[in-house]
């Protein structure tokens, strides 16, 4: 599935980049920010590992992810540094970050699958490989994480997630086949929910001030 690949790379790419423009925002040195972009874009997948005791951690065994996290970090900063990211389209990272999001929730699907663990787990570590990276970088850079927020984010692995899961243990759909619909799912619902600008309710309402 080199496709898979090619995303994946993809996603790495735009996860050490959100590291990189969160450290620019809270002005954090060189190693600050390196640090951030590459936590962002391995950390999920780092925490699945530990989780699944899947042997070595994923960018131990290869090392592509973590030079792609690294390099893709400091050509951020660069970037960052001379030069203006402000004339870029608004929606292009966050229609990036959405594909990057929506295969690394069917890797960690999958890697779930080869643990043969249950079909909760699988949809938890789905989740977490796909969330995990940016929970980590937020909690770094002391913000609310963004999946704790309103966005319709951790919402959209979650159902990918499940959809890639119960396709391919209720309904024999080869692993690959579903994968590709898992990451669809995600995908789509990710993009409608930054077209049209969809938020879940908060749970708890903000008081009227007026009648105190």
């Amino acid at each position: 599935m080199n496709y898979i690949f090619w995303c994946d790379i993809l996603g790495t790419i735009v996860f050490a980049i959100s590291g990189v423009l969160l450290a620019a925002k809270k002005e954090m040195d060189p190693i600050g920010a390196l640090v951030l972009g590459v936590i962002t874009a391995v950390g999920g997948g780092t925490i699945r590992d530990v989780l699944l005791n899947h042997g070595p951690i994923f960018w131990i065994t290869d090392s592509t992810d973590l030079w792609v996290a690294i390099i893709s970090s400091f050509l951020a900063m660069i970037f960052i540094r001379y030069s203006s990211y402000n004339k870029y389209p608004k929606w292009l990272m966050p229609v990036l970050d959405a594909i990057g999001l929506a295969v690394f929730v069917g890797i960690g699907v999958n890697k779930a699958v080869a643990s043969q663990v249950n079909e909760l787990v699988m949809i938890c570590m789905g989740v977490l490989t796909g969330v995990g990276g940016g929970i980590l970088r937020d909690v770094l850079a002391r913000d609310i994480p963004m999946v704790f927020r309103t966005d319709i984010y951790a919402t959209a692995c979650l159902v990918g997630g499940s959809v890639h899961t119960i396709s391919y243990l209720y309904f024999n759909l080869p692993l690959e086949s579903a994968t590709v619909l898992g990451i669809i799912v995600t995908l789509t619902i990710r993009l409608f929910a930054i077209y049209w600008k969809l938020t879940l309710p908060v749970v708890c309402a903000k008081q009227d001030k007026s009648n105190s």
